[in-house]
This record gives structure tokens, sequence and C-alpha cells, in this order.
């Protein structure tokens, strides 16, 4: 399990930032409310910096700031004891440090953090031996699509469409593939508001492609 005391195994930067775009456009094809979803990515948080927010509405935060140069990492759990900081952040490259230390993430609080300015290699800070809740939110950047179904199964309940998820819809958003009309309904039975799936789309930077109905007849597309 990935975790800030088994953190090789998360994948590399490119991979988790696709990971990220892909989970984000599920949740929201099965939560349009922006407030009851669980994961979210923004592709234009700052100039030239994406980062996705996950929130679990019980105060629960993570926050993971891409930027051509590198990523970082911000996990806070809420019923776990905050560490020191500078000890959590020790030797953080100085390209994260407004992010580390500035809003929103100076605000929500810091129970651990991981970066790496290198294409895979990963790094944390000064460790103590006490649990930081990073399992449990690391864990569903394992790659692996089924790892999504089993989690939103239980978040989301009876949001998505009755018969289940469907794995190969999951996998082809996960593998970037153009999200299409009928891609959606293979996960919810109808979508109420489908210009509002294509403003999420156009923030995750999501390819999509909805013929007929959905957008007044004309096909609408977005490239990476």
């Amino acid at each position: 399990m990935i975790s800030t005391k088994n953190y090789s195994l998360l994948p590399d930067r490119k991979s988790l930032e696709t990971i990220c775009k892909a989970i984000s456009v599920l949740d929201a094809i099965i939560s349009q409310e922006w407030q009851f979803r669980y994961y979210s990515f923004n592709s234009k948080w700052d100039t030239n910096e994406r980062c996705l927010q996950m929130r679990n509405g019980s105060g629960d935060e993570m926050h993971i700031l891409f930027r051509e140069d590198g990523c970082v990492i911000n996990g806070f759990a809420h019923e776990y004891n905050q560490q020191d900081k500078t000890k959590l952040t020790n030797n953080l490259p100085s390209i994260f440090k407004d992010f580390s230390f500035g809003e929103p993430v100076n605000s929500i609080g810091t129970t651990f953090c991981l970066w790496t300015i290198e294409l895979k290699k990963w790094e944390v800070g000064q460790l103590e031996n006490v649990e930081d809740n990073s399992e449990e939110m690391l864990n569903i950047f394992d790659g692996q699509p089924q790892t999504y179904i089993d989690w939103a199964k239980e978040y989301f309940e009876e949001s998505y469409k009755k018969t289940g998820i469907p794995l190969d819809t999951v996998s082809k958003i996960y593998n970037g593939e153009t999200l299409t009309k009928e891609m959606v309904l293979s996960i919810v039975d109808e979508l109420e508001d489908w210009q509002q799936l294509e403003k999420d789309l156009i923030e995750i930077n999501y390819p999509y492609n909805f013929k007929d109905g959905s957008n007044n007849g004309k096909s609408k597309w977005k490239l990476w």
C-alpha cells in the first residue's frame, strides 16, 4: 500500500497527473454538484500550475500541485496529530515553498508531505513514528481502475448506474481516451446538465466529444 513509509510505489509525476485527471472526470460525471465531489482538478490553478484537490467532507483534504519542474503532495487528516511542519518539509525545494506555506494549504494544515523534482524519485522530510493517514489518501493512485470503482461504490453509494461502474469505461478514462456521451451514460442512467460537465472537462483539460442532442446538434471536443 502506498504511504509516506512506502512511497516508492507512487507512480511518476506524469502518470500521477493522468490518474488525477481521470478520477476527477469520473467524480464530475457521478456527482455534478461540486461540493459533493471527492476529487476535483484545476488545470489553471496558477500560471503553469495544475492542482488536484481531495476533500472527504469530514475535514480531511489533500492538494497535489503539478508543475513542469516538479510535483508536491500536501495531505491533512483532521483526526491525526499534526507533526512539526518544518520537519515534514525538511529539504523541500524552494519552488514548492509558496504552495506549501501559502493559502489555502497553510490554513488547512499538513499531516504529510511528499515531493519530486524528477520524473520518478519521490522524497519526504523527517518522519516521526506516528500515523498520518497517508495510506488511505494515497492508495487511489495505484493506477488500477478497479481501485477507483471499489472506492466510488462505497462513497457515492447509488449515484452511479444501477448496474455498476463499468471497468471498461473507467479504464478508457484512465488511459486518457476522448470522453463520449456513450461512455458517460454507461456510468450514470442520465446526466442532468451536459453543459456543466463540459465546463468541468474544460477546467480539468480532458478531451471530450459529445454529439447530437446534448450539445444542440454540434460536436464539441477538447484537446489536452
